[in-house]
């Protein structure tokens, strides 16, 4: 496998910047049966954190955010990629998208440590489906 890529829906969480605040987020999330495909913290301000949260199954994560009076601002849209950790694989990505015109305004990813890497790549909402046309198999 080369690499798949998927196209997801995420939701920001803003909250005081405290101990403990993605761990309240987290685990109330996880207690109501709530699939997380990716998840990034980063500060916004003065004691401020902004949480993205990609849910796999986006209807059941409004739902149980809102029994749990948990504000969401969203659904964005970004693309997951996941696939085979081979040198200059992320270049290749950018290399689609900077071919097809789609700027890339954010962007994080990881390797496993065993071949494999997944990475959230950001795009303009009016370039999404455009990004998703560069990135198809």
């Amino acid at each position: 496998m080369a690499f798949s890529v998927r196209p997801s829906e995420y939701f920001y969480v803003n909250t005081r910047d405290e101990l403990g605040a993605a761990y309240r987020i987290l685990s109330a999330l996880a207690a109501r049966g709530v699939n997380l495909l990716a998840f990034t913290a980063v500060p916004s301000g003065e004691h401020r954190a902004q949480f993205a949260l990609f849910p796999e199954d986006p209807s059941q994560f409004i739902a149980e955010t809102r029994q749990a009076q948990i504000e969401i601002e969203g659904p964005h849209y970004a693309l997951l990629v996941q696939g085979d950790d081979d040198l200059g694989r992320l270049a290749g990505v950018h290399g689609r998208l900077f071919e097809a015109g789609v700027d890339v305004y954010a962007s994080s990813g990881v390797s496993d440590g065993r071949g494999a890497f997944g990475y959230v790549v950001y795009v303009r909402e009016d370039q999404f489906q455009q990004a998703v046309d560069a990135l198809e198999l």
